[in-house]
């Protein structure tokens, strides 16, 4: 919503956004400007007229569109504004009142259907950390997911995953190739973490061709490598049990990623609700009823989650130079207090929070918070946030900006959250804690990340 402050200044600002802008307003007579107002930095996709005012004091009104599918948001936010200037307790002279006009008839005559939502005010919190989402997924090279990148002031993991039934999934070396675009043409924002065809790992060879692949990918800026769920739940050996993350077959590859300091990406096993009976309540309902190939209840023949849990734990202890990263709070999703246990038995492993963050809401927030207190060097914020061949990012990149606030709002606040019929109190994390989780864990433990800076 738009803001109103009133420091004692003796001059008024008006923030706009950058798209809001047009030829109404008169660009010589009030510049665009990069400034600091009351010793914060302006939404960097906003605009600030500075008015010589000297009867008033400075106003900032912060404008951002939120969504763009039904609506033009942009007018209503304008005409929101106008309105809290008329109510406001200054009188508002005649120039403010023209340039938001002209500003909403810019706004209405510029928008096309099209266009993805700015950064939204409620995050300027979260844009001011440079954050890094650790967890993405962004397989379409469209100019709108730089667009969305540099209105956040955000980074991320661009995570290629081999999905053997996953249609544009199922092949490492196109993925390859277009997590390698993006990084190209994000500018470095969309980080590389390559990957490599587990399939055949029975055929000689094997390792020595990932090795290559893997060594081409970083070459060409890859930072880490992905393991997925498959090696445990899926891939199966020829006398018929089931491939495991610890396998002797890996042992070189391992080694290989340590070598080139280089992170290890590793999603095992699944969440509890995967081997229990279907449960509404879950947060997990939804995917297995449509991904029923991955609800481990509905195959008793498969291993459980503690047979793969395991063979992770020796995948840490054997290769104890390897930085490990847990996807989705390293499938201990329920009790913070079973991930505290693995960070004290294991230095080399941390966890992202990709698609897991509502397990946290569900946990008391007094343990959530002291948990991420005690072991701040160790959890790294990430959404699993998708843009998969073939989606429209105007649908879908929407939503990325949807659930970094409102996981933004847990994380930072101590507001209650509505998600999915339910309410949870936020965390109201200390700031130094909150860097750490969004930007300074992500650098520290995926190498590169930044690119070249």
């Amino acid at each position: 919503m738009p803001r109103l402050r009133s420091p004692d200044y003796s001059h008024a600002t008006l923030t706009i956004p950058s798209t809001a802008w047009g030829r109404n307003v008169d660009s010589d007579r009030f510049p665009r400007s990069s400034t600091v107002v009351n010793g914060t930095t302006s939404n960097p996709n906003s605009t600030c007229i500075s008015l010589d005012v000297a009867s008033l004091r400075m106003i900032e009104v912060t404008l951002a569109a939120d969504d763009a599918r039904n609506f033009d948001p942009r007018r209503k936010e304008l005409r929101n504004s106008y309105r809290k200037l008329k109510a406001a307790s200054w009188i508002v002279p005649p120039t403010i009142a023209l340039i938001v006009l002209a500003c909403l008839l810019s706004a209405s005559s510029s928008f096309r259907a099209k266009t993805i939502p700015s950064a939204a005010g409620d995050l300027s919190g979260f844009s001011a950390l440079a954050p890094i989402d650790i967890h993405a997924h962004a397989f379409i090279n469209d100019p709108a997911v730089t667009d969305l990148l540099k209105r956040l002031n955000l980074r991320i993991l661009n995570i290629c995953v081999v999905v053997q039934h996953g249609r544009g999934y199922d092949e490492a070396a196109p993925l390859n190739r277009t997590a390698r675009q993006v990084l190209h043409s994000s500018g470095g924002r969309a980080a590389w973490c390559s990957t490599f065809d587990p399939q055949d790992f029975e055929k000689p060879g094997f390792a020595d061709r990932s090795n290559k692949i893997l060594n081409e990918t970083f070459a060409e800026g890859a930072v880490a490598v992905k393991i997925w769920k498959a090696i445990g739940m899926d891939l199966k050996k020829s006398d018929g049990s089931y491939l495991m993350a610890d396998d002797p077959v890996f042992n070189s590859i391992y080694a290989d990623i340590a070598a080139h300091n280089r992170t290890l990406v590793a999603h095992l096993a699944e969440p509890t609700s995967c081997w229990q009976p279907p449960n509404p309540e879950s947060p997990d309902y939804g995917y297995y009823n449509q991904h029923p190939e991955w609800f481990m209840f509905r195959h008793p023949e498969r291993p459980s989650k503690e047979t793969i849990l395991a063979a992770r734990d020796r995948l840490l202890a054997n290769n104890p130079k390897l930085r490990v990263v847990g996807c989705h709070l390293g499938s201990m999703e329920v009790d913070v207090d079973e991930i505290a246990r693995h960070f004290d038995r294991y230095p080399n492993f941390a966890v992202d929070t990709a698609a897991r963050a509502q397990y946290l809401m569900m946990q008391p927030p007094e343990k959530v918070r002291a948990f991420l207190t005690k072991y701040q060097d160790r959890v790294i914020y990430g959404t699993d946030n998708g843009l998969e061949p073939g989606a429209d990012p105007a649908r879908t990149l929407p939503q990325w900006n949807e659930r970094y606030l409102r996981e933004w709002r847990y994380f930072s606040t101590s507001e209650w959250i509505e998600y999915k019929g339910h309410k949870y109190r936020g965390l109201e994390l200390p700031q130094p804690i909150l860097r750490k989780l969004y930007h300074d864990n992500a650098v520290n433990w995926v190498p590169g990340i930044l690119g070249n800076q």
